[in-house]
């Protein structure tokens, strides 16, 4: 092997330093739990600061004079700071980073059952949020398992497997250019059986070959190859330079059907004669074309041209730059190929446009057969546009945008026909995911919000450009991807709604207490207690939520959409307005309610352990209440979770430790049956006020949205997204 280049002056290096300069954002979900966070965290500081300066000055007002020496106002002076200390740590949500940490690696865990290799862990949550699906059609919507079902020969067309009564001078010729004017290859197994390896098209080819007679190795040894030019996917051809045995030098092509044509100005007869392609033949083959287009098959044609030897350089350094004819070519048999659609595809694409995902499909084929498949597989639409790549490439900007909002099918696309889509479609404000497998693919799989590249057909370099890897290629797989981000985004929802609960109950209980005295119910052990309640064991508990089918009966999430919803808003105010109520109850009136009897201390010990045990066993049942924060059946599906039952077993059993064993580190006391039971009945109360508060309406449009900024992997210039919002009002008018 003679190495020409290494690093950056190789393709791969070259793509690979394109991809390297990447800016890394945030995406939309953390921008908005940074939102929430920060918002939360100031307004914890805040009251913790009002509450510290307001028992300052009231303690040197009022109690300094009673006891004015060093060591206890030192000592009252840490009491006042712990109280403060207490409202921070109630308020600062430090266990939202660890909750949605969780919440995607286990959905990354789950992901890979489903086939879902996921490279960028916030990729799970940006799933969930994406508009529009730029996918493959060869091995992700196909089965990616070709045979040749129908052959153009010398004027006929044969169907299935009768092609074995072709003219010997036509099939030497044809035969010759599949045999050298391949990339794939033929051998023999162990078994003696003859075995095809090579892409999918090849094998195909090869296969068709065997079938209708073909010698390989025997053709293969008694010709020279002057010289290959590879596939490529720009030129959609292949081709080849051979000397027989007689000395006679043909050049053999392969590729697109129309494009060969284009290339041909002669045919071959049924009696092996090569007879002028004129326009009405020409017509006949363009039809015949478009029939199998319209069945579905990918139409390759295999042409030759007889050169004089004296047209060949000579020197194998010449011939390595030199240019093949591409003209006056003869049109050997254009052949239909089926790959036969995915189980299972058309399913699936119903189900990304009930859930308000727009799939396109952007493919190399014939746009016939592009779109003979996209009907197949329900992507195509009456109102829905399909074009070539090279039509796309060529429209104004302006014309552009307009297209590519109904643009439904890209046939006869090049990578950077594919790369010009995705630009355009985020700057229409798509959430963008794009499959590939090549190479080329690259700059369109960085350049998505969603790269997706393919496992078992996609190269290293495309796979190192994607956030996901779809390991059995299966676009099916691409929409269970979707269902696992929308569950990723209502689980951390659902964690966010319980935790303000918490905090806003805590925060408001101890803030009142605080103003009334230094002696709050709920102490620091106590908070960190529920702190870890709150955090891990509840992030455990609803992170775990499986994916639901009425994920994908929703629109996707805006992107300017607030994380926090109406219907939380609801949930959480009328749920912390009735836990403050009754724990204000308790604070203040507990020992008359309850009856408790005994000295000043040992009341109040036993009423702010009451007040612990009613507020934990509000939360736990309030971690039920936030598992449907939308639906009245919040039992539903509750059994099929074994982790978020044993998470609340495991709280309650560690909660009846700590206050019956662990009652001096925790500062609690005993409690008797009669007030466990009051503190049980004060928590599941909880759950019928949380299905009374779903009763009230709210409205659909956010209380609060994001200012429209745009988040992603790339920064757009703001003119260009003005530029697309114009177009929206002008489009619907078209």
């Amino acid at each position: 092997m003679l190495v020409t280049g290494v690093g950056t002056n190789t393709e791969w290096g070259q793509v690979m330093a394109t991809l390297s300069q990447d800016i890394a954002e945030e995406t939309p979900l953390q921008v908005r739990l940074n939102g929430v966070a920060t918002f939360i965290g100031k307004i914890g500081l805040t009251v913790a600061a009002i509450v510290f300066i307001m028992l300052f000055i009231r303690y040197f007002v009022q109690d300094f004079k009673k006891s004015d020496k060093p060591l206890a106002v030192v000592k009252r002076i840490v009491g006042i700071f712990s109280v403060a200390v207490t409202i921070v740590v109630v308020a600062v949500p430090e266990g939202l980073p660890l909750a949605v940490t969780l919440t995607l690696a286990y959905s990354m865990k789950k992901m890979m059952a489903d086939q879902c290799l996921i490279r960028r862990l916030p990729a799970c949550e940006t799933m969930g949020s994406i508009t529009t699906i730029c996918t493959d059609k060869t091995g992700t919507l196909t089965m990616n398992q070709m045979t040749v079902v129908k052959a153009f020969v010398a004027g006929e067309l044969r169907d299935g497997d009768d092609f074995s009564s072709f003219p010997d001078n036509v099939k030497s010729l044809i035969l010759h250019g599949i045999a050298h004017n391949s990339s794939g290859s033929v051998f023999k197994s162990k078994e003696g059986a003859w075995e095809v390896s090579g892409s999918p098209t090849e094998k195909a080819i090869l296969s068709w070959g065997l079938k209708i007679g073909m010698d390989y190795e025997a053709l293969r040894s008694k010709v020279n190859v002057l010289h290959v030019e590879a596939f490529n996917s720009v030129k959609k051809r292949a081709g080849v330079a051979i000397k027989l045995e007689t000395g006679e030098v043909y050049v053999h092509w392969k590729g697109a059907a129309e494009i060969i044509l284009e290339m041909c100005d002669r045919w071959v007869d049924v009696d092996g004669t090569e007879g002028p392609l004129d326009e009405r033949k020409a017509l006949e083959f363009k039809n015949v074309i478009a029939g199998m287009a319209a069945s579905s098959l990918r139409c390759v044609a295999l042409a030759y041209r007889k050169l004089d030897p004296a047209e060949v350089p000579v020197s194998e350094e010449e011939r390595a730059t030199w240019n093949m004819p591409e003209t006056n070519l003869v049109l050997n048999t254009i052949v239909g190929i089926k790959d036969p659609c995915r189980p299972g595809v058309r399913e699936a694409v119903a189900t990304c446009q009930v859930a308000g995902i727009k799939v396109r499909m952007v493919t190399g084929d014939n746009l016939l057969t592009a779109k003979a498949i996209a009907q197949e597989c329900a992507i195509l639409t009456p109102d829905g546009v399909a074009l070539e790549g090279k039509t796309f490439r060529n429209l104004s900007d302006h014309e552009r945008l307009l297209t590519a909002r109904r643009l439904e099918v890209m046939a006869r696309s090049s990578p950077t026909d594919k790369l010009l889509l995705v630009r355009t479609l985020k700057e229409l404000h798509e959430l963008v995911s794009v499959t590939g497998d090549g190479t080329n693919d690259a700059p369109a799989l960085h350049e998505a919000d969603i790269g997706l590249a393919m496992g078992i057909a996609g190269t290293e370099v495309a796979k190192e450009s994607a956030d996901v890897i779809i390991l059995d290629d299966n676009f099916a797989s691409v929409v269970k991807l979707v269902r696992w981000g929308r569950a990723v985004y209502a689980n951390i929802q659902k964690f966010i709604q319980f935790q303000l609960t918490v905090n806003i109950v805590a925060l408001s209980i101890n803030f009142i207490a605080a103003c009334r005295s230094e002696n709050v119910p709920l102490n620091a052990v106590q908070l960190l207690w529920v702190n870890i309640i709150m955090d891990t064991l509840g992030a455990l508990a609803l992170a775990t939520e499986p994916p639901t089918d009425e994920l994908m009966k929703r629109p996707p999430v805006n992107r300017y959409d607030p994380l926090i919803t109406n219907v939380m808003w609801r949930n959480i105010i009328g749920q912390a307005a009735y836990q403050i109520t009754v724990l204000l109850i308790l604070y203040f009136r507990g020992p008359d309610v309850l009856r408790l009897k005994g000295n000043p201390a040992r009341i109040n010990a036993y009423n702010n352990t009451i007040i612990f045990n009613a507020f934990v066993f509000c939360q736990l049942f309030n971690e039920i209440n936030s598992r449907k924060p939308d639906k009245l059946n919040i039992f539903e599906g509750i059994l099929q979770n074994r982790m978020f039952c044993a998470v609340l077993f495991v709280t309650t059993i560690l909660q009846v430790m700590i206050v019956e064993f662990l009652k001096r580190f925790f500062k609690t006391t005993r409690l008797s049956w009669r007030y466990w039971l009051v503190c049980l009945g004060i928590g599941f109360t909880s759950l019928i006020f949380g299905l009374l508060i779903k009763l009230i309406p709210v409205p659909q449009k956010p209380l609060f949205r994001m200012k429209s900024k745009q988040h992603g992997k790339h920064k757009r210039h703001s003119k260009k997204h003005s530029h697309g919002d114009s177009l929206i009002s002008e489009e619907s008018t078209v």
